[in-house]
């Protein structure tokens, strides 16, 4: 005896939240559609002729493109943003690493202090010590230059690198470098060979969140930063504030560029960075 049975139908999902989720929901929407039409605008306005009273301009050109190019001498001022940023990454990796390694490996009185000490230039606003810092470069000489750009930025990269690579030393296991020493390696072999190869993926985590942490630094760059080593964040702010007569278009195509290269350096940085490694902290199970 055989008997047959209809399909259920499936069953329709019913969008059901309390009103607590769907206020939540609501701010947020509300807040990604601000953001795009503040951004949209801009972009709009980068490429249009006229726009006064209408929805959408009354033409489209790229010719402010290259009118910013020229006007705000963006050659140079992409040069200068490439090599300070370089230069605080090359220098801040150097410095952190070999920091990280010992805060992740020894243990000595005063270690969270110490650690504080690292969070406060990342908490706290660049203006409140920015403005004492400068002073300082000023009375020695850097600023005004590429170097007091390069070492005001270093302020805030250094503890950067070292809070983002101590999760990663911390979950190699110690006895990798125990059994390379008991080999006979020495300090220099086993950083080069153990250690560099598997630190390679927070070696690059640290120097690209670095990158795009100096490229959208705008308060200590400038304090210290001088007619021919501004940064592409503080020649943008310039061209808004500075005297004189300039079209709205030109400053919203520098701003389009800028906002393109810090989209582009994002978009590097979550290819290369899972953000999870960086609050991760994986202890070794006791035997």
């Amino acid at each position: 005896m055989t008997a047959t049975t209809a399909a259920a139908p499936p069953a329709r999902r019913s969008l059901r939240a309390t009103p607590t989720a769907w206020v939540i929901w609501a701010v947020v929407i509300f807040f990604f559609v601000n953001l795009a039409g503040v951004v949209g605008s801009v972009l709009v306005s980068s490429f249009g002729r006229r726009w006064f009273d209408t929805w959408l301009p009354s033409g489209f050109t790229t010719h402010w493109y290259g009118d910013a190019w020229r006007e705000f001498g963006l050659l140079q001022v992409i040069t200068v943003t490439l090599v300070a940023s370089a230069l605080v990454v090359v220098l801040s990796v150097l410095i952190g690493a070999p920091a990280a390694y010992v805060l992740a490996r020894q243990n000595f009185p005063g270690k969270r202090l110490v650690y504080l000490s690292f969070l406060l230039p990342i908490l706290m606003p660049p203006i409140t010590y920015g403005i004492p810092l400068a002073t300082v470069l000023y009375k020695f000489g850097f600023a005004g230059h590429l170097s007091g750009v390069v070492l005001a930025n270093l302020v805030p990269s250094v503890p950067f690198v070292i809070l983002t690579m101590t999760p990663f030393i911390e979950q190699v296991d110690p006895r990798i470098e125990s059994a390379a020493r008991m080999l006979g390696a020495g300090t220099r072999a086993v950083f080069l060979k153990i250690l560099a190869p598997l630190l390679v993926p927070g070696l690059l985590a640290s120097a690209i969140l670095v990158l795009v942490r100096t490229v959208g630094m705008f308060e200590l760059t400038f304090l210290t930063a001088g007619p021919e080593s501004q940064t592409l964040v503080v020649a943008l702010y310039y061209s808004m504030s500075a005297a004189g007569i300039r079209a709205q278009q030109s400053v919203d195509a520098m701003a389009v560029m800028y906002t393109a290269m810090m989209l582009v350096l994002l978009v590097v940085a979550l290819r290369f960075v899972n953000p999870t490694q960086l609050v991760a902290r994986v202890k070794e199970e006791p035997e």
